[in-house]
């Protein structure tokens, strides 16, 4: 069974098995990252099937926000790949741009919300070990991920925000692999913050104005 398989010990890290879902995870995380940092609208088939070995993953390791989270992940994935190809101006393409401020606000009330609702939640309904980390870092994706939907630059803090506590995280409870995995992307957040800054950049400069006859003096 495909499941059983996942799900079975490929090899250890540190005396702590590592399963197929996590490496298949790692891979296919991996190239999903890149391509969003190339704007490569491929990026969301390849990250649809990442958080579904994903949810597998983390629902093993008993992180059981994370699990859920990857079924809203599903959700906002096809929504990104749609938004993406007919999300600019008259349904054409979507470009970058800067998130504002009443989206901020939002975004920043939502956060201490949802954050604050996770954590009672896997406090007092779960096994969890880690309730408050997992609520932040849960809270924290689904931000950027819908930054991301929108080509929002500044979604690359919030992925790195992310990742500065997931990497601890998933060392503590024994994912060595996914904790790596984290590190690079980390560093694709940042060459991805970069790129997507450029294009910015680039979009704001003036346009060039064709060489033309001088003015007639009247």
């Amino acid at each position: 069974m495909i499941i059983d398989w996942l799900t079975g010990t490929a090899f250890r890290v540190a005396g702590s098995g590592t399963t197929w879902a996590e490496v298949l995870g790692f891979l296919t995380g991996v190239v999903n990252v890149w391509l969003v940092a190339r704007q490569r609208i491929a990026n969301w088939p390849v990250g649809i099937a990442n958080v579904l070995l994903l949810m597998l993953l983390f629902w093993t390791a008993g992180l059981y926000a994370d699990a859920g989270l990857q079924v809203v992940y599903v959700a906002l994935g096809c929504y990104g790949w749609w938004h993406w190809l007919f999300g600019g101006e008259r349904r054409t393409r979507l470009t970058v741009s800067r998130t504002g401020r009443r989206e901020w606000l939002a975004l920043a009330v939502v956060g201490v919300l949802l954050t604050g609702a996770l954590w009672a939640l896997l406090d007092r309904a779960t096994d969890s070990t880690v309730p408050l980390p997992d609520a932040l870092t849960t809270t924290l994706s689904l931000l950027a991920t819908y930054g991301q939907t929108r080509k929002r630059v500044e979604s690359w803090w919030l992925w790195i925000a992310a990742d500065l506590i997931y990497i601890p995280l998933y060392a503590y409870k024994g994912l060595h692999l996914t904790a790596a995995l984290y590190l690079v992307f980390l560093a694709l957040c940042v060459l991805g913050l970069r790129a997507w800054r450029a294009d910015l950049r680039r979009a704001a400069r003036p346009a060039p104005v064709a060489p033309g006859p001088a003015p007639v003096a009247t």
